[in-house]
């Protein structure tokens, strides 16, 4: 909207600035006309606020302006953390970066941009001439000895957003304080360097990454394909959909590095497709209504197992079929059987590795379950923060002790098997699912089946995973200002009564521990672990990387019916939606 006062100097500046760094045409021309407009509202939306540098990088709506991701903000973010790299890594230039990208609008443009910014300081780049899964940018970081590793993407994120993920030297998602000195190197090195980004692109300092990495990773992982002669005498058909982003050529050869029947694929969704048509969200964590397609995929084809990947085929989603009826495993039901089934493995294989050197971990919000599991048969288990760069972190350290990582995992289907590469990997994930998958078939049993017996073993755990949509994030502060209620912590939550209650955030509280000081560290970003007598447990906490509230809430041996009962009292009573302005999701 144009106004009749001046516009004010410092958005005057911005836009300016805008004008004279942008490398883009079309997107510098958007801001001079909204400046020729003295159009103020859409002026302070693009530019008065920069895009947030954190642990997960960048991610945002791609537009112009400071405060989307575009190419003058993925410059910029290169060259800080270029110059964060220069300055703290005694040998950056020759360990050089590695350098993905997926199939999103712009994702091509957005790893040019940012393999020539890093070439213009003199580091080597190993760059991947193909759309590539995230877990083989991680891995790339370590196989070429790295000090840092990029990818554009935005994962499972809606079709508008892209995102630029950093790993640091070893192929772990970086950890704060990092992102905070990064974010002082970016506000450092705001002006563009000048540089020829086609001759830089063009220098022996230049790499292709495929397919050296891809060949050595595929070797790697066959250290987790216990079963090859079984796997070829398989009968069981399972379905596979990319979610119209990259995996489906690392899936096709996964499945026959691991002697597997090649999946059927859905054909509507094994390609990239920055629109990504068939789907309302990209994201295989939706459940039923995103895997629609894949479902009918396999009915078709008489095939009673469905696994999918998101985007950028870091997370791995499954379902069965059973009595006529389709039901997707929960990520902390894939987590069980794949914890259990890699226990089984490793102990017939190497017998020589004690049940207590092996290592289990998963986040403070996914099932303890696999506590459960970890106690009854010696294996060692971690409870980290929610994020893989804290699982992956743990997993490094403890190795280093002498332990053995069978798994880490978290419920949002994200599955790291082994220590390959320290993230999460929906690759390697999907082979080793799909392999256990048909031995259990061939053993006459179900999936779910097989599970039951895991929960006659170790429990029966009920858990509902959800999450509420925002606008403001003003809003999300004031769900957790009123279950703080001024550190007088509620003592009950409707007719159940509250045993202990965890606060993670800032100075942190507990108060079940003797000093009241929680064990876990503390983060800045809101997250609250309420415990309840009959022993369920419930998180709440903000998004990093989506506009959602999310929460979590499990337990063992109560029915599903008195779960549910409590879940509506925690909406009810500390959540309420409607005060404070959250949206249901649609499914």
């Amino acid at each position: 909207m144009k106004r009749s006062s001046p516009l004010p100097e410092t958005l005057v500046k911005l836009a300016n600035d805008w004008i004279e760094w942008d490398p883009v045409e079309s997107s510098k021309a958007e801001v001079q006309q909204w400046l020729s407009d003295a159009n103020e509202e859409q002026l302070t939306a693009s530019l008065s606020k920069r895009i947030a540098f954190g642990t997960a990088g960048l991610r945002g709506k791609m537009a112009a302006g400071f405060a989307c991701m575009n190419e003058l903000t993925v410059l910029q973010a290169s060259q800080g953390v270029a110059s964060y790299m220069l300055e703290n890594v005694t040998d950056a230039t020759s360990r050089g970066l590695a350098l993905g990208y997926d199939g999103r609008y712009n994702s091509i443009a957005f790893a040019r941009r940012t393999a020539a910014t890093f070439l213009s300081k003199g580091f080597k780049v190993y760059m991947f001439d193909t759309v590539i899964p995230t877990p083989l940018v991680a891995f790339a970081t370590t196989h070429y000895n790295c000090c840092v590793g990029i990818v554009i993407t935005a994962s499972h994120n809606p079709k508008e957003d892209n995102g630029y993920k950093v790993y640091a030297g070893n192929g772990c998602q970086i950890v704060s304080p990092m992102d905070k000195h990064i974010t002082a190197a970016i506000l450092a090195n705001q002006t563009p360097w000048k540089y020829d980004q086609e001759a830089l692109l063009a220098s022996d300092l230049m790499t292709v990454a495929n397919p050296e990495v891809n060949d050595k990773y595929f070797e790697v992982i066959k250290k987790f394909n216990y079963l090859p002669e079984d796997n070829k005498k398989s009968t069981l058909k399972v379905t596979y959909t990319a979610m119209h982003g990259v995996g489906t050529p690392s899936i096709l050869r996964a499945f026959e590095t691991y002697s597997l029947n090649a999946p059927i694929l859905v054909k509507e969704q094994c390609d990239p497709n920055p629109d990504f048509p068939t789907v309302a969200f990209p994201n295989p964590e939706e459940g039923k209504g995103a895997l629609a397609l894949s479902f009918a995929t396999a009915d078709a084809n008489d095939s009673p197992v469905v696994i999918a990947n998101d985007p950028d085929a870091d997370r791995l989603a499954a379902a069965e079929k059973l009595n006529g009826e389709w039901t997707v495993f929960t990520g902390d039901q894939i987590g069980i059987l794949l914890a259990h089934w890699l226990f089984i493995r490793q102990r017939a294989a190497h017998p020589e590795v004690p049940a207590e050197k092996l290592l289990v971990l998963n986040t403070t919000v996914s099932s303890k379950m696999l506590k459960s599991f970890a106690e009854t048969e010696g294996v060692r288990y971690e409870e980290t923060h929610t994020g893989f760069k804290w699982l992956g972190t743990r997993a490094e350290e403890l190795e280093k002790e002498g332990f053995v990582t069978l798994l880490a995992y978290e419920e949002a289907i994200g599955y790291m098997i082994g220590t390959t590469c320290l993230d999460k990997d929906g690759v390697r994930g999907a082979a080793v699912f799909a392999e256990m998958a048909s031995s259990i078939y061939a053993s006459g049993s179900t999936l779910f089946k097989h599970l039951d017996l895991l929960y006659t073993k170790y429990g029966t755990y009920h858990t509902q995973n959800k999450y509420f949509f925002h606008s403001n994030s003003a809003d999300v502060a004031e769900v957790f200002k009123f279950i703080r209620n001024d550190s007088k912590y509620h003592e009950t939550c409707g007719k159940f009564k509250i045993s202990r209650i965890r606060d993670l955030t800032g100075a942190g509280y507990d108060s079940g521990t003797a000093d009241k000081k929680p064990v876990l560290a503390t983060t800045s970003s809101d997250m609250i672990t309420i415990y309840f007598e009959n022993g369920a447990v419930f998180t709440l906490r903000g998004s990093g990387t989506e506009p959602k509230l999310k929460y979590y809430i499990g337990a063992a041996n109560i029915t599903k019916e008195e779960l549910a009962e409590l879940v509506q009292s925690i909406i009810t009573n500390l959540i309420q939606p409607e005060e404070h302005n959250l949206k249901y999701p649609s499914e």
